[in-house]
């Protein structure tokens, strides 16, 4: 069916639903003034406890997925919160009315069912409806029901209806629940107290990363969102709670992908009169008793992967790790200029700022992290890049620290926390030294939190869990964006009309029905819009054929880390191997939009080394600048996805 059938389709659709609530309404019988329901059971609760409710009387609530009509009689299939359940109707049961209003049901309306529990001659549970209410009329359909709603984008920006279609997206989001209900209660069994600490800060501590700002209106002040929870659940070690944790929202101005959402949340615990070694036993032992919760076993399988649990977690040093991935010793590397020589041989990308231990901890990013598929404690980081841990005795350059990597990814992040008020201080001003020179993640001196060290911190353990990385461990989740049920999305450009409420335009059409490829050129304002000249200089047609121009299909993409400009995509380009292609324009895209897009890439170019990754081709983009401005617009050249990848461009 083409673009203009499917538009009339869906009119002629939305017609009907807007007409069948204008007739309930002229009939005083409009759904939309009932204010509750006397749901009595949900669908599980009935089929788990079928002996018990079998001919006794039961209500239900919930959406109606499926209706098949058979003359006098029919069948619904109605969805709730725990899943769907059968409901047997009949004109002799309803009587002729309220038969006839369940004929005029659609699909997506919400209703309630009264009626006696029973098993059809197939077996299957059910309930036999003797009374029908409408609760709510849907006025838009739902996606077509074998397929359910497969586009991610509108899956991640419509979660109602992925919530609806899709009972795995639903259960995710059940056991996320049930994760963060299972941290608190084996918590609570050590004794800890949950607080609440502040989200809009003075000085945004605690971690490297960028913070969003904004504006106090009432004081006249601008302020952070916080990037951790540690300054403040530490203040509370200091004043004697011992044993605290927060789990909340935190806040990083950073890129989008697979594994990053600028907000995210993040647990975080303290507990005074321990080490490092402490929380290491703790983290173990609550990974182990989440996994035997929420998944009934300590041998889980992450994206085909299987991760043992129970085996006791391995125990490396960054150090060790680096010298068993990449053969390098860093403990022989004394100057900085030796760690920039070797980081060039290489081909490991570094900053100026960087000092030994951040190039060493690049190394390690480049070499180690990716093998680190069973669970494994990465310990004793560089001293620069941990300023608020405390050093090793046997080592001042060292720190006592520990990272969880679980599939080649962070889980966890945690320290023997620094409790010297003097080297605090110290540290301080080294992180604003970096700041200085341009390092837009490096904390800053806070006073306050200087003060309340000088009154006086016990020796403690801390540590920082993603809650969102852990859901993805446990549910089997390949991106943070299955598991938050509101991700960060790039806006939608709207369309010329977008945002006006009448029903019905000009045309006919109704609603959004219009989800075309290409906009109208006559709808779209190029006033502002400055195009760079042509150029002058000929190109003849031998030099151009050489250029291999393919279509090629996006099959992933994400941020490259530490870079703020590129992304790296994973392309089909019909030959069966993968490509991969670096291309600076995150500041234009985020990762997973372009995941599916089909795009034209020029495939005979000779590899290139960026960021450590070699990338093999140019994709294509459009670009123009702004009229009496420098800022630059980009346009990636995506075309119709019906083109196979590797098709060639004449």
């Amino acid at each position: 069916m083409g673009e203009k059938e499917q538009m009339q389709d869906m009119n002629h659709i939305l017609k009907a639903r807007y007409d069948k609530l204008k007739e309930l309404q002229d009939a005083q019988a409009d759904p939309f003034v009932i204010t509750k329901a006397k749901q009595t059971h949900h669908s599980m609760e009935i089929k788990e406890n079928f002996a018990a409710l079998e001919n006794q009387q039961v209500v239900i609530a919930g959406r109606v997925m499926a209706k098949r009509v058979m003359g006098k009689a029919g069948f619904l299939h109605v969805q709730d919160r725990d899943g769907k359940i059968q409901v047997y109707v009949s004109r002799e049961s309803l009587g002729e009315e309220e038969y006839k209003a369940y004929k005029k049901l659609d699909i997506g309306d919400i209703v309630e069912v009264s009626g006696y529990v029973f098993k059809t001659q197939t077996g299957e549970i059910s309930i036999h409806g003797e009374k029908i209410v409408l609760l709510s009329k849907s006025l838009y359909p739902l996606p077509e029901k074998f397929h359910g709603l497969q586009d991610t984008d509108t899956r991640y920006r419509q979660r109602y209806v992925d919530l609806i279609m899709n009972e795995d997206s639903r259960d995710v989001f059940m056991k996320r629940s049930q994760i963060l209900r299972e941290i608190r209660n084996f918590l609570a069994g050590r004794d800890f107290l949950e607080v609440e600490t502040p989200m809009l800060v003075e000085n945004a501590g605690g971690a490297a990363a960028r913070p969003f700002e904004t504006h106090y209106n009432a004081l006249n002040e601008d302020v952070k969102l916080r990037i951790s929870l540690e300054l403040y659940l530490k203040r509370l070690i200091i004043g004697g709670m011992e044993r605290v944790y927060e789990i909340g929202r935190v806040f990083r101005n950073e890129g989008i992908d697979t594994r990053h959402n600028p907000e995210f949340t993040l647990m975080e615990l303290y507990q005074a009169y321990t080490d490092y070694n402490g929380m290491m036993e703790l983290t173990e032992s609550m990974f182990r008793y989440l996994a035997e919760k929420v998944c009934g076993t300590l041998h889980i399988s992450y994206q085909g992967t299987p991760i043992d649990l129970e085996s006791p977690f391995r125990r490396l040093t960054m150090t060790d790790a680096i010298k068993e991935y990449a053969g390098i010793d860093f403990d022989k590397i004394q100057t900085l200029e030796e760690a920039r020589a070797l980081a060039k041989e290489k081909e490991i990308a570094y900053e100026e700022h960087h000092g030994i231990g951040d190039i060493e901890n690049l190394f390690f990013e480049e070499f180690c992290e990716e093998k680190l598929i069973q669970p494994t404690f990465i310990m004793d980081h560089p001293l620069s890049i941990s300023p608020l841990t405390k050093k090793k005795p046997s080592d001042p350059t060292k720190v006592e620290r520990f990272e969880l990597f679980i599939y080649g990814r962070e889980m966890a992040n945690a320290y023997s926390e620094l409790n010297d008020p003097i080297d605090q201080r110290e540290r301080f001003k080294a992180q604003d030294a970096l700041a200085d020179a341009g390092d837009e993640e490096a904390n800053h001196t806070d006073e306050d939190f200087l003060h309340a060290m000088e009154i006086g911190m016990p020796p403690t353990g801390g540590i920082g869990y993603g809650i969102d990385r852990l859901v993805m461990l446990l549910t089997d989740a390949a991106s943070i964006r299955d598991v938050l049920l509101f991700p960060t999305m790039k806006p939608l450009e709207k369309k010329e009309g977008e945002g006006k409420k009448n029903v019905e335009d000009e045309s006919g059409s109704i609603g959004n029905a219009n989800n075309g490829f290409f906009t109208p050129n006559n709808k779209i304002d190029f006033s502002n819009v400055k195009i760079e000249p042509l150029f002058e200089e000929q190109v003849d047609f031998e030099t151009f054929s050489k250029s291999d121009f393919r279509a090629v299909k996006v099959k992933d993409c994400v941020a490259v880390p530490k870079s703020k400009k590129l992304l790296q995509f994973t392309l089909d380009d019909g030959t069966g191997t993968d490509r991969t292609i670096l291309s600076g324009i995150h500041a234009y895209y985020e990762p997973e939009e372009l995941i599916g897009k089909t795009l034209i890439a020029i495939t005979n170019l000779p590899p290139r080394a960026m960021m450590g990754v070699e990338s093999c081709g140019m994709l294509l983009s459009a670009i123009n600048n702004k009229k009496d401005s420098d800022e630059e617009e980009l346009h990636l050249l995506m075309v119709d996805n019906h083109i196979p990848a590797g098709a060639k461009l004449y």
